[in-house]
């Protein structure tokens, strides 16, 4: 039986997606810069300099991101002398186009957007680690050499890697959830297509499923990111590339139907008329969890929160109801699955100016140790964690954890989640001693059983982020034509008979060509021809999955 305070680990780690755990003692000394000598005499230090978001989350009392607790375990126990630069989160590529312009960017760059790191590459800004991980690296190669996928993502069409990556659980980023009670009492089986799906928006919205006897429920919500759902089950990639016909293509016929579909929900008033001033989808999820909605189709930031903690939200509003996930509806172009959390994530870099390389990518191997990563992300053992019986760290003070420790995962920005297998991944949240938790954890399962299936299409080339950027050039003409096209579909969901959906296809199409759509295409269609087979694809990504299912047992 697990054993694990679920919440006080999502206090704990709520900056983090997955978990990760280990016995070893967090003051492991770092590991000799020369293998090959036996003296004692410890090796000399290099300076570097190392980028970490700023979040504003460190309390007061905690020191600041330059100078903590952390910091000092980090240059006390690592193998480098290490001062910090922060970065604000929400600003990261201006801050970093104003530190490179006047040279003062940090050694070690720690920043996962590819539309940062992407053009830094092609600057020439950032170092080629190959050589430099092969003669100087013992963690971070051995990590590369287990999984083989990592290399594949973080190999540059060049040949060489500009990036370090890591390696955590891949799981669903959305699911639709429904009033599996809803259903039962309005006698209606779960949707199995799109135009089930409807009928049971439309039942839901007009026959007083909650029986107050007015007419007050949402058949379903379709503010921000639940909009994305629906494009998820008619294939449309929005602004990035699927396939069709075994070929990278900006599906247009698919937004057509994920368009007509939206607009015939709202037509008919079977959503919220006002989602789109719903920003941020706060009022589709307040509406659901107060028990006015019936279908929720949503993005999942934790599954923890949506399958316990908002649960039993929803029950302090509705005792009996009962929620289910559901298999993303078949639509007249098949059955997809939703977008799922990449197994391999590109997360540093260094500075192809850095004075000494050696000691930056000595530093991430530190960073990279199963001891140094446990350490940042739960603390220290005996003072904020203990193991439990399964050898998973779990947090003895959670208000203690909080306060000295949550803010702490960023420092370990390209620790590998995956190291310790079982104690990583998500289910280790549940306590399945307890009802809600156990309950919660069937409905995790339930769902990626779902939305785990290779044999269901994707809607996307491969995972979105590892499909390439454009030249900057083309870019620039893409930012201008996704404004325009995002606009033209919007308009048609909310026009009514004014605005068609067959009139909106007909004008994207105009404004893609306008904005030199074709080049677009040809090179998205020629990267993929040259590197499908040496680029992490959908088949890489099942791969994965399977591993880590195996790892699971």
């Amino acid at each position: 039986m697990k054993k694990w305070f679920a919440t006080s680990l999502t206090m704990s780690l709520s900056i983090l997606m997955v978990l990760t755990a280990c016995s070893t003692k967090a003051t492991e000394q770092p590991i000799s810069s020369d293998a090959s000598t036996t003296s004692t005499t410890p090796a000399k230090k290099g300076d570097i300099s190392v980028s970490v978001y700023d979040r504003g989350n460190i309390p007061a009392a905690e020191g600041t991101l330059e100078n903590n607790r952390w910091t000092k375990f980090i240059n006390e126990n690592g193998p480098a002398n290490v001062k910090y630069v922060p970065i604000p989160r929400n600003d990261a590529a201006q801050k970093f186009n104003v530190l490179f312009a006047s040279g003062l960017a940090p050694d070690v760059i720690n920043e996962f957007d590819p539309n940062i790191i992407n053009p830094l590459i092609d600057q020439k800004q950032l170092m080629p680690l190959n050589d430099l991980i092969e003669k100087n690296s013992v963690e971070y190669k051995k990590v590369l050499q287990d999984y083989p996928a990592l290399k594949k993502v973080a190999t540059s069409p060049d040949g060489n890697m500009y990036k370090i990556g890591r390696v955590l659980e891949s799981f669903p980023s959305y699911a639709i959830f429904i009033r599996a009670d809803w259903l039962k009492k309005l006698n209606l089986d779960v949707p199995k297509t799109t135009e089930d799906l409807y009928k049971v928006a439309k039942a839901f919205a007009e026959q007083d499923p909650d029986g107050n006897g007015k007419k007050d429920t949402y058949g379903m919500a379709m503010s921000y990111r639940s909009e994305y759902v629906i494009d998820m089950m008619f294939g449309n990639p929005v602004e990035l590339y699927g396939l069709v016909n075994d070929q990278p293509s900006r599906a247009f016929e698919n937004a057509k139907l994920a368009t007509e579909f939206k607009k015939r929900l709202f037509d008919e008033g079977l959503i919220d008329k006002d989602f789109v001033n719903d920003k941020n989808g706060a009022k589709a999820k307040q509406d659901f969890l107060n028990g006015k909605m019936g279908i929720f189709p949503t993005f999942v930031g934790s599954w923890f929160d949506s399958t316990v903690t908002d649960i039993q939200t929803l029950k302090k509003a509705v005792p009996d109801a009962d929620v289910i996930p559901i298999a993303l509806p078949k639509s007249p172009v098949g059955e997809f699955i939703p977008d799922v959390q990449s197994p391999v994530q590109m997360t540093t870099a260094i500075n192809a100016k850095t004075k000494d390389p050696v000691a930056a990518i000595k530093y991430i191997d530190f960073m990279d140790r199963v001891s140094t990563g446990t350490t940042l992300l739960f603390g220290l053992e005996g003072s904020h964690y203990k193991n439990d019986v399964n050898g998973c760290p779990q947090n003895i003070d959670p208000n203690k954890s909080k306060t000295e420790v949550s803010w702490a995962g960023d420092y370990a920005q390209s620790y590998s989640r995956l190291l310790l297998g079982k104690c990583s991944f998500f289910e280790n949240q549940y306590n399945t001693d307890i009802p809600e938790q156990k309950a919660g954890l069937d409905m995790f399962n339930k769902a990626e059983s779902l939305y785990l299936d290779s044999s269901k299409k994707y809607r996307f080339v491969t995972l979105q982020e590892l499909i390439p950027a454009f030249p900057k050039d083309m870019q620039t003409s893409f930012n201008t034509a996704k404004k325009q096209i995002t606009d033209t579909w919007l308009k048609s969901v909310l026009s009514g008979d004014k605005y068609s959906a067959d009139q909106a296809y007909k004008d994207v199409l105009t404004e893609w060509d306008k904005a030199g759509g074709k080049q677009m295409d040809d090179f998205i269609i020629g990267w993929y021809k040259n590197s499908k087979d040496s680029s992490f694809m959908m088949k890489d990504l099942w791969e994965t999955v399977a591993k880590q299912a195996q790892m699971k047992k």
